[in-house]
């Protein structure tokens, strides 16, 4: 476990795998990420475990890979969570708002798949979204795979 600290606090722990296979299968913008690097879902799922949690500021790298679709600017943000549909944005007002109460949230890290030199956002777009705009640093679990 790690935490991001300001006057809240988010602890990020260690993400799981089950229930994320709808971003590998339907999520129309990761496709070429997959597609280029070969990866399926059985690559994905069997190097998850070698993963760790790293601190991934606001920026569009890590450990000086680029990110794709990591929306790090605040003009994405602008864009993609702030103008959601209604459904998506509901869950990350839910989440401020625990935070808010609580001054604490568990939460499971987002997910950064490297390949090959570079990475992608796999989940968690508004957990690190709602870490950032409360000035913390954010961890993910970063794993690698190889073609």
């Amino acid at each position: 476990m790690t935490r991001s600290a300001s006057a809240l606090t988010i602890e990020w722990i260690q993400p799981e795998i089950a229930g994320e296979e709808w971003e590998f299968s339907h999520h129309p913008a990761k496709q070429s990420f997959y597609l280029k690097h070969g990866l399926d879902w059985e690559k994905i799922a069997a190097g998850f475990a070698a993963g760790r949690l790293v601190p991934f500021p606001r920026r569009g790298e890590i450990e000086g890979l680029p990110v794709h679709l990591c929306y790090h600017t605040y003009e994405d943000y602008s864009r993609y969570l702030a103008k959601a549909k209604r459904g998506y944005r509901l869950n990350y007002n839910r989440m401020e708002a625990a935070l808010q109460q609580s001054g604490c949230l568990t939460l499971p890290a987002p997910i950064i798949i490297e390949s090959n030199g570079e990475a992608l956002l796999f989940s968690g777009y508004r957990r690190l979204c709602l870490a950032w705009n409360y000035g913390m640093v954010p961890y993910v679990w970063l794993f690698s795979i190889s073609k």
